[in-house]
């Protein structure tokens, strides 16, 4: 007589899917995929996830895909906003004592922005905001300047927003390429960046509503270096005026990238010609790891 067949248990259907993934001919992705099976399924179990909640779940993350666009990435923020941007980063860039922190890239950089002349200016849009000078040494952990180095730069206007995120800007006001010389120095005019709302008329900003979040982050300059024989870093210089320091919304903020944007008077010399309000200054090296390091 034949046996009645038992329910299939939750930890079958578990075994089932990790099992499905066994002749995955690439043992890193095997890994991976079977990995987030186990910590996949554990969550539902633990959570004891509804029907509805996993349809909600589904639906969010459909909505997500269709917010990308060519200039707006929607999955890269709601990394950002659960903290798994900068967790990934902190794993994939430990940093030795004296080497420059790293923080989140964001979704705003872009590539193949002007190479621009040392001690000129990012501003291509009048209103763009108040004139800060950004000078600094780029140098290796072992002291030695570096030359040829890439010093990327990009960061928001006086409105909050990023050019690519608006049409009123020219695509590449407030971003730019410097190269170092043989001292591994960098300067360049920019503005004093702002604090500004991350893009919060999506999904990511129906979840931070829904679990009382701001989606607030600190002023800062995104600076990526980059030069051979070295790591490259995506870092920030973060206003230390700022309001939000301690609960930025992307979970970036780290105590050594914080800055003083020195207020100087349009009668102090370095001023920037034709300009009569308070201007900024601001000094900060970057100091590279050695790529075998």
């Amino acid at each position: 007589m034949r046996e009645e067949p038992h329910p299939v248990t939750p930890d079958e259907i578990t075994a089932a899917a990790r099992k499905s993934f066994d002749g995955a001919p690439d043992r890193r992705l095997r890994f991976l995929l079977q990995q987030l099976v186990d910590h996949l399924h554990a969550y539902v179990r633990e959570v004891g996830l509804t029907r509805d909640e996993w349809e909600a779940a589904v639906g969010f993350l459909t909505d997500t895909g269709r917010t990308c666009t060519g200039s707006r990435q929607e999955f890269i923020l709601l990394s950002d906003t659960l903290g798994l941007s900068m967790l990934v980063d902190a794993l994939q860039h430990p940093v030795p004592p004296g080497a420059t922190e790293s923080t989140v890239l964001g979704p705003f950089h872009v590539e193949g922005s002007p190479l621009r002349p040392m001690w000129s200016s990012t501003v291509e849009k009048e209103g763009s905001g108040e004139p800060a000078l950004v000078t600094g040494t780029v140098r290796g952990t072992e002291g030695r300047p570096v030359e040829g180095a890439l010093v990327d730069v990009w960061q928001n206007a006086a409105n909050q927003l990023y050019a690519v995120q608006d049409p009123g800007q020219p695509p590449e006001n407030l971003r730019g390429v410097f190269k170092t010389g043989a001292d591994g120095a960098f300067a360049f005019w920019s503005v004093r960046p702002v604090d500004y709302r991350i893009p919060d008329d999506g999904p990511v900003g129906k979840m931070l509503a829904a679990t009382g979040r701001h989606p607030w982050r600190p002023a800062h300059l995104h600076v990526m270096v980059s030069a051979p024989g070295y790591r490259t870093v995506a870092t920030h210089l973060f206003d230390a005026t700022s309001a939000h320091l301690d609960d930025d919304a992307v979970f970036g903020v780290k105590p050594s990238l914080v800055v003083d944007f020195v207020p100087h008077g349009p009668e102090e010399p370095g001023a920037p010609e034709g300009w009569n309000g308070t201007w900024y200054s601001v000094e900060r090296d970057v100091v590279l790891v050695p790529a075998d390091d």
